[in-house]
C-alpha cells in the first residue's frame, strides 16, 4: 500500500519469542499478554519484583543519562575517523551502542519509555542482519516479564474498580499474574458462569509514570534519532504519546473492544473475545488460546507464516470499513492464530476512528502511482498537504521514489522479507542522496499520521513473519479509491531487492 514518506528504519530487535521458558505451557500462547512491550525485571535480594521506578526524579535522572553518553560517543567517534577508522564502521558502531543503552533504560523504566520501544521494534526487519542482532537481544530484554504486582495490591485495587463483592463474580481467580507489561498485568479467572476469563489490571501511578515519561522522550528526540537515520522522531512520539495516554482508560478501551466484537461476530477468520465486565482500570473478557505472532516469527511453519501474514493484511483494511476503527498497535504480542485457524486480536487500548472507513485519497494515489500517472500523483500529494507551497519536485523523480512502496500492489501474491524491507531502509540510510532530501520535504498531515504509522508497523510485522500475502485483492476488495484494473503482474509471489 502506498505510503507518503520514508519508512521508519528503525535499529531495534524482533521481540523474543513470547512462548518461551517463561511460560508454564509453551505449546500455546496466552492470548491475554495484554500492553505486550515487555521488560526484563529488576529483582531484589530477597527474590521478589522490584517496583517500577514511578519518582519523577529516578525516572528523569535514568532518561537524562542518555544525552550524556549519546554526546561521548558521537565525540569519542570523530576522533576515531580522524585516525582512519572507516565511517560506515564507526556509525554503526554509535547506533548500536546507543540503542544498547537506550533499550536498557526504557526496560527499566516501563510505562511510556517500555510504549516507545515497543511501537519502535516493529520495524526491526529493516535492519541489514549484519547490525541486528545486537538490536535483536536488546529488544528481547524490554520484552520480557514486567514487575509484578503483590497480592495484597491485587485484592484492593479489585475492590476498588468493582466493589467489595468482587469475588462474588467469580468462581475462581488466580492472584498470581499470568502475564505482566507496561501499564498493567492480567491473571487468569473463572466467571461465574464458567467461562475462563482474562482479568486486565492497570498498575496503580500508572498515569503518572506514563506522563513524566513521554515529557522526558520528547526532550530526548535527538538522541533516538542517532539510533534511527533520517526519521523524524519529534511527530512520532507526539503522536505515540496522544496514543499511550488514551490506553489508560480501560473503560475506553474495552468499549473499542467490544465494538471490534460486534463488527467480527462469529467471523470465520477472526476472533474478538468479548468483554464480560470493565471499569476505569480493569477489563474482564474470555480468554484465548494459541499461537503468538512472536512464535510464527521465530519458529513457524510457512503455512503458518502466510496464514497470519492474510488476516494481520485483512485486518488492517478491512476493519474501518466493518467498524470504523482502525486496530493501531501492530505488534506481534497483540495477535495470535487459534487452533481453527482464526486470528485472535487482543490489546484495543490503541485505535484510530475512521467512521468514514480508509480514506479515498489513499487508494487513489495509489492507482495512479501503479499506473505511472506522475503530475497527477503530485497534484494529489499537494492537495492533501503532502507537498507545501514553496517545494516543486520533479513529478517523475517523485514517482520514481514512491514506486517501491507500490510494488506489493502490482503482483497478484508478494512474498514480505526483511531483504525486501531492507533494501527500502537502505534506501533512506544515505541521507545525502537525493530519494532521501526528496523524502525529508514530504510533509505527514496530522489527519494520516497514524494511518502511515499502522500501515509500515504492520507491513515491518508481515516481513519479520516472511509471509506473501495475497495483498492487492485485499486492497482492491477493502480500500477505497483503489479501483482494480487489470494490470497485475500475474508472476508468482515476488521478492523484490
Amino acid at each position: 500500500m502506498l505510503r507518503l514518506s520514508s519508512p521508519p528504519t528503525v535499529h531495534q530487535g524482533v521481540g523474543v519469542d513470547p512462548n518461551g521458558g517463561s511460560w508454564p505451557d509453551s505449546a500455546s500462547y496466552r492470548a491475554h499478554r495484554h500492553d505486550s512491550g515487555r521488560a526484563h525485571a529488576r529483582v531484589r535480594h530477597n527474590g521478589t519484583v522490584s517496583e517500577i521506578p514511578r519518582g519523577a526524579l529516578n525516572r528523569t535522572a535514568r532518561l537524562a543519562s542518555l544525552p550524556l553518553s549519546a554526546a561521548g560517543r558521537v565525540t569519542l567517534g570523530w576522533g576515531q575517523r580522524l585516525i582512519g577508522r572507516d565511517r560506515d564502521d564507526v556509525s554503526a558502531e554509535i547506533q548500536r551502542r546507543t540503542a544498547e543503552q537506550v533499550f536498557e533504560v526504557l526496560g527499566t523504566l516501563k510505562g511510556g519509555a517500555m510504549k516507545f520501544g515497543q511501537a519502535l521494534s516493529v520495524y526491526e526487519a529493516g535492519i541489514p542482519d549484519e547490525y541486528a542482532e545486537p538490536y535483536r537481544e536488546a529488544l528481547a530484554k524490554l520484552q520480557n516479564a514486567a514487575p509484578a504486582m503483590p497480592a495484597s495490591t491485587v485484592r484492593r485495587l479489585m475492590a476498588e474498580q468493582l466493589g467489595t463483592g468482587w469475588r462474588d463474580r467469580f468462581l475462581q481467580f488466580d492472584e498470581e499474574a499470568a502475564a505482566a507489561a507496561s501499564i498493567g498485568q492480567v491473571h487468569r479467572a473463572t466467571w461465574h458462569d464458567g467461562r475462563e476469563v482474562a482479568v486486565k489490571l492497570q498498575y496503580p501511578g500508572a498515569a503518572a509514570a506514563l506522563k513524566a515519561d513521554m515529557d522526558q522522550l520528547n526532550r530526548l528526540a535527538p538522541v533516538f534519532g542517532l539510533m534511527v537515520p533520517g526519521m523524524q522522531m519529534r511527530p512520532l512520539l507526539a503522536e505515540i504519546r496522544e496514543r499511550v495516554m488514551e490506553e489508560l482508560d480501560y473503560a475506553a478501551e474495552a468499549a473499542n473492544q467490544r465494538a471490534f466484537a460486534r463488527g467480527f461476530a462469529d467471523d470465520p477468520d477472526f476472533l474478538v473475545p468479548k468483554v464480560l465486565a470493565s471499569a476505569p482500570k480493569v477489563i474482564v473478557s474470555e480468554w484465548v488460546d494459541g499461537t503468538g505472532l512472536g512464535k510464527i516469527i521465530t519458529s513457524g511453519t510457512v503455512e503458518q507464516r502466510n496464514r497470519a501474514g492474510l488476516l494481520l493484511t485483512l485486518l488492517h483494511f478491512s476493519a474501518p470499513e466493518r467498524v470504523g476503527l482502525l486496530h493501531a498497535d501492530p505488534h506481534p504480542g497483540n495477535y495470535l492464530l487459534t487452533a481453527d485457524g482464526r486470528m485472535g486480536v487482543i490489546d484495543f487500548g490503541s485505535i484510530a476512528r475512521l467512521p468514514g472507513g480508509s480514506p479515498p485519497i489513499i487508494g487513489k494515489l495509489s492507482r495512479l502511482a501503479l499506473d505511472g500517472n506522475a503530475d497527477d500523483v503530485l497534484a494529489g500529494l499537494r492537495a492533501e498537504g503532502f507537498i507545501l507551497d514553496g517545494f516543486d519536485p520533479d513529478p517523475e523523480a517523485l514517482l520514481d521514489y514512491l514506486a517501491p512502496f507500490a510494488e506489493p500492489l502490482r503482483h497478484k501474491t508478494f512474498h514480505f522479507s526483511r531483504k525486501w524491507m531492507q533494501a527500502q531502509a537502505a534506501r533512506m540510510s544515505n541521507l545525502s542522496s537525493e530519494e532521501a532530501k526528496l523524502a525529508r520535504h514530504i510533509n505527514l498531515p496530522p489527519s494520516y499520521l497514524m494511518i502511515h504509522r499502522v500501515t509500515f508497523g504492520s507491513i515491518g510485522v508481515l516481513c519479520q513473519l516472511d509471509a506473501t500475502a495475497p495483498f492487492r485483492a485485499i486492497v482492491a476488495q477493502w480500500q477505497p479509491g483503489f479501483d482494480d484494473e487489470d494490470d497485475l503482474d500475474e508472476g508468482a509471489a515476488t521478492d523484490t531487492e
